[in-house]
């Protein structure tokens, strides 16, 4: 059945209307366009979403419907196996073409071109718009035109050819641009992406407003209010000197030639400020792009040597880690914000990792796979990535003889304790000076601070001098066999 030949646009990881060259492409075809998304447990089944992540996309879809109604439009969304899908969606309507933005994980790249091949068979066709990075990543390559394993040549490439400007701010619609049909989709009702007995995420509205719109004003909030703060705040958890885009940048709720384009027109900002927020962009690019070409990395340590690290594989210590019972407060403090709004400061995600990686010495996958559950921003590339970084055994990683002493990184970034007494109000009572290093302190201040180790916070799990001094012997051992 044809309905007016239609194509469709497939929504993918980039839920906004405006500055998406897939869907300005589907526009410009001069035929309805049909707007829809799959959600596919069935397909990703390895990755598929975290709790998070589907609390996330539960209200960003929302957004999106929103928006695409206001267009005149109808989101259609439907669940199942994403080729399965949009097949019967092309034949069930007779559309032309299948327009939809890259990605670039491996299943996802895979995805694309076996849904390619099957669409063809129906006569329709796929075009696949770049739209979710600055660059894609196989066209940034070496001299020797080999892909990139260390960040500042990477970026200091991309810098040479600046990103493109965003597309016109508002997109062109006319009153047919999106079909009117009667096609049969999942009410919102339906969708069963919220948490539910217990509903951990009833709070998380106070943090977080996802969408296109909610995106914008994050980004607006940024660059008006805490851009000129940027480089050097971003490192104190306590301050609101962070973005909080990074999950509006994984749904693509916003793009990021978008924030390029806000931040190089930011008032009061100086350079500093605006080159270190890009060059963090600039690592979420360069994360893609180590993921593109070396897709093992998804859960393989980058570096082979690294597989035989005697990690120990504790079940008991890992449960303490993940809920923020350790005994070390900045890590606990972290690891009790992540639960608490699925977000976690980054200077405080290298401390919960490294205390993870090589106080424990468990697997950098058991991070990776929690984060991966209780992130808003959970994202492929950068949470492997940022967790191989840590672990010593990613591209361009932190040497694996850097441990962070949690003590330390506590007095040095939250010198006033305001981050750990809002995350661990148990300690409030507690000095600065006694605030990172309870154990330390003498009876009668934990008793006047109303706390009682072992029952109020938990002794350490580990000493810190003793789990160095074994990290550094397991990872020696390991570079020494590998060279």
């Amino acid at each position: 059945m044809s309905l007016t030949d239609p194509v469709i646009y497939w929504f993918r990881r980039d839920l906004r209307l405006t500055d998406l060259p897939g869907l300005q492409a589907a526009l410009a075809s001069g035929k309805p366009v049909i707007p829809c998304f799959i959600l596919d447990d069935e397909s990703t089944e390895e990755w598929a979403m975290g709790g998070a992540s589907r609390w996330w996309l539960h209200h960003s879809l929302q957004a999106l419907t929103k928006s695409v109604a206001e267009q005149g439009g109808n989101l259609l969304v439907r669940r199942g196996d994403t080729q399965a899908q949009l097949n019967a969606l092309v034949n069930e309507t007779g559309a032309a073409a299948v327009y939809c933005s890259e990605l670039y994980e491996p299943d996802a790249r895979d995805l694309e071109k076996t849904l390619g091949e099957e669409l063809a068979k129906s006569g329709a066709a796929i075009h696949c718009l770049p739209g979710t990075l600055f660059f894609r990543p196989h066209e940034v390559r070496n001299g020797s035109g080999l892909p990139f394993k260390v960040f500042t040549p990477f970026w200091r490439h991309c810098m040479q050819r600046l990103p493109s400007m965003p597309l016109p701010q508002k997109t062109i619609f006319t009153p047919n641009s999106f079909l009117q049909h009667s096609l049969t989709g999942l009410s919102c009702e339906q969708w069963q992406l919220l948490p539910d007995s217990p509903n951990w995420a009833a709070d998380w509205h106070n943090y977080w407003t996802p969408g296109e719109a909610g995106a914008t004003e994050t980004l607006k909030q940024f660059v008006t209010n805490t851009l000129a703060d940027y480089a050097q705040g971003r490192d104190f958890p306590a301050r609101d000197a962070s973005s909080r885009l990074s999950a509006h940048f994984h749904w693509g709720e916003i793009s990021p030639r978008q924030a390029w384009a806000a931040v190089n027109k930011a008032p009061g900002s100086n350079d500093k400020d605006q080159h270190k927020f890009l060059s963090e962009l600039g690592w979420r690019d360069f994360n893609h792009h180590l993921l593109f070409h070396f897709p093992h990395i998804a859960d393989r340590p980058f570096k082979p040597s690294f597989s035989q690290m005697p990690w120990q594989g504790s079940d008991e210590t890992f449960k303490a880690w993940c809920e923020g019972r350790t005994g070390y407060p900045i890590v606990d403090a972290g690891m009790r914000e992540l639960w608490q709004t699925g977000f976690m400061h980054n200077r405080v995600r290298m401390i919960c990792a490294s205390f993870l990686t090589k106080h424990l010495l468990l697997p950098w996958q058991w991070g990776a796979r929690w984060f991966w559950d209780t992130l808003v921003d959970a994202d492929l590339a950068n949470n492997s990535g940022g967790w191989q970084w840590v672990a010593g055994c990613g591209a361009d990683a932190s040497p694996w003889f850097r441990i962070f002493n949690p003590m330390l990184q506590g007095k040095k970034f939250d010198g006033d304790g305001e981050y750990v007494r809002r995350w661990l109000p148990e300690l409030a009572g507690l000095s600065d000076r006694d605030l990172q290093i309870p154990w330390e302190a003498p009876p009668l201040v934990l008793a006047d601070a109303g706390v009682t180790l072992g029952s109020d916070y938990p002794f350490p799990i580990v000493d810190h001098k003793d789990a160095r001094a074994a990290a550094l012997a397991a990872y020696d051992a390991v570079s020494k066999a590998s060279s």
